[in-house]
């Protein structure tokens, strides 16, 4: 027994020895494998605070407002969200795929010249998106709900700081420097809202979704404007000032493609919420979001991958290390799918607690979850495919795979919703998502002969794609 007890305390010490060795090579090692290791692990250890962070502000919001001025303020900054990522027109994922290339190269002149033209196509696009809105609202704000149309317009005026602001994290992410890619979004700028609505309602002003949005828009002002200056000081000391040279008809061809591939994306993630609210009554946009908001707790192991391994992909395509390449995208779909099950079970455990958090009447969400979480799981099994798809310059066939999952999203929300309301909204992403995984899996192994799943054989895949 005594003996029995030495080689268990032997073994056991071998492995913490083993765990800890291997953390240390992943927090010092300079090899790119252990950088992107290290951009994964502080993309993910960001979106945890920063989740904590949401979720707390969430559910403050939702007791300070209560459940009907929650919901209109979840729908329409929902809609803002989304647009302002699509007035990026793409270039804010295309500066991640161009800028480490030009750095390997040493492009100087164009890695100053896309920086510049990242953030002047987000402010445009999303000016002009805004104007366009606000006309939609001047000639049929009649068929739309009178307690949406303020509400709408002042997340009109948002537009451009969160276009900018996704520019600027493109930016920062493309020089791996992901505490300041993420941190203004994710944990200042829901932070700055919170603290915005307090001393709002302490200073007199209704708890309703009107006051909420004009937090949001000083949070939004406040955290992109500081992030513009900083990164402008940070690019400037490792660019140094020059000229500037620019390939806008390229960038744009390459752009377009991601442009249709993020908005398809951002629709099919966020569609649901807004379908949600034009079926449903806002009571329900709040619970389903509480419920979604819950959810993506599990969902941002995938985010926090993606950050950290497209830069890594790039490098690998500029080199032509298909066999490397085969091995490394085995591996990101282990660094998702796993710790996307275990995470989901734990939520999931906890479901009916954190959502009595947001008040009695979100327990209807609990269901929701469930199957929120099937969808996430199929899209875990094959990890970041798009974003292997992206910087191999397959944006087009990403783009369609994007566009079925939508049609089937859509389709969805539009059959379901009037049947089983908030469940089947949940149904229908759920549905998207599982076919998008399928069409993501089947184009990574056609076009780049990659089998990129939890299943796949590295070696295997790696030698078939040299022998293609």
């Amino acid at each position: 027994m005594v003996e029995g007890a030495g080689l268990a305390d032997r073994s056991l010490r071998q492995t913490i020895a083993v765990a800890l060795d291997g953390l240390r090579q992943i927090l010092t090692d300079p090899d790119e494998q252990s950088q992107a290791h290290r951009m994964s692990l502080t993309a993910f250890a960001i979106r945890v605070v920063g989740a904590g962070i949401a979720f707390l502000s969430q559910v403050l919001l939702a007791r300070i407002m209560g459940q009907f001025e929650y919901g209109i303020f979840v729908f329409v900054w929902v809609i803002a969200i989304i647009v302002g990522s699509l007035s990026c027109m793409g270039f804010h994922t295309a500066i991640i795929r161009f800028l480490p290339q030009y750095i390997e190269q040493g492009a100087t002149s164009h890695i100053r010249g896309i920086a510049l033209t990242t953030r002047l196509v987000a402010l445009t696009s999303a000016t002009l998106f805004g104007a366009a809105g606000l006309g939609f609202l001047y000639l049929f704000g009649d068929t739309i709900a009178s307690y949406y149309i303020v509400p709408l317009v002042l997340g009109v005026f948002a537009l451009p700081m969160i276009a900018l602001g996704d520019a600027l994290d493109g930016t920062a992410r493309a020089n791996s420097w992901m505490l300041q890619a993420l941190s203004p979004t994710y944990l200042l700028r829901p932070v700055l809202i919170l603290i915005a609505m307090f001393t709002a309602v302490i200073l007199g002003f209704a708890s309703t979704a009107q006051t909420a949005l004009v937090a949001a828009l000083i949070a939004a002002y406040a955290t992109t404007i500081a992030q513009l200056l900083v990164l402008g000081v940070r690019l400037e000391r490792r660019f140094k000032r020059g000229p500037a040279s620019y390939r806008l008809g390229y960038w744009f061809i390459i752009a377009l493609p991601i442009f249709l591939i993020e908005g398809f994306y951002f629709l099919i993630t966020n569609s649901d919420v807004v379908m949600v609210g034009m079926f449903l009554e806002p009571e329900d946009v709040a619970t389903y979001f509480a419920a979604a908001k819950i959810m993506a707790l599990v969902h941002f192991v995938l985010f926090a991958v993606k950050a950290g391994i497209m830069p890594r992909f790039s490098v690998l395509f500029v080199q032509n290390n298909r066999t490397e390449l085969a091995r490394f995208a085995a591996m990101s779909a282990r660094w998702v799918f796993w710790p996307s099950m275990l995470l989901g079970i734990i939520v999931l455990a906890l479901g009916p607690l954190l959502l009595s958090f947001f008040g009695s009447g979100f327990a209807a969400g609990y269901p929701v979850m469930f199957i929120l979480f099937a969808g996430i799981l199929f899209k875990a099994l094959i990890g970041p495919g798009e974003s292997l798809l992206t910087m191999a310059g397959e944006q087009k066939i990403c783009a369609l795979v994007y566009l079925a999952a939508l049609c089937v999203n859509v389709a969805g929300n539009f059959a379901l919703i009037p049947l089983l309301g908030i469940k089947g909204a949940a149904t229908a992403t759920m549905a998207a998502m599982a076919l998008e995984s399928l069409l993501l899996f089947v184009a990574v192994r056609t076009r780049l002969g990659i089998n990129m799943s939890i299943f796949s054989r590295p070696k295997a895949s790696a030698d078939n794609s040299e022998a293609n």
